[in-house]
């Protein structure tokens, strides 16, 4: 795995959103899976790392 890898994130709500600037400020997320979802789109998972920013 390449040491340099970014995580972009449009989640302006996540506390992990750096600056709002799209940059994820964790070194690794975990993806999960989307409950009773199989329609091979994006929706079928979701970053299970999100935590709600307080601010």
């Amino acid at each position: 795995m390449n040491k340099n890898q970014k995580i972009n994130c449009t989640v302006t709500t996540c506390k992990y959103n750096q600056n709002q600037e799209q940059l994820c400020s964790l070194e690794q997320i975990i993806v999960t899976p989307t409950q009773n979802c199989k329609t091979k789109q994006p929706d079928e998972s979701m970053c299970s790392s999100y935590q709600y920013n307080k601010e």
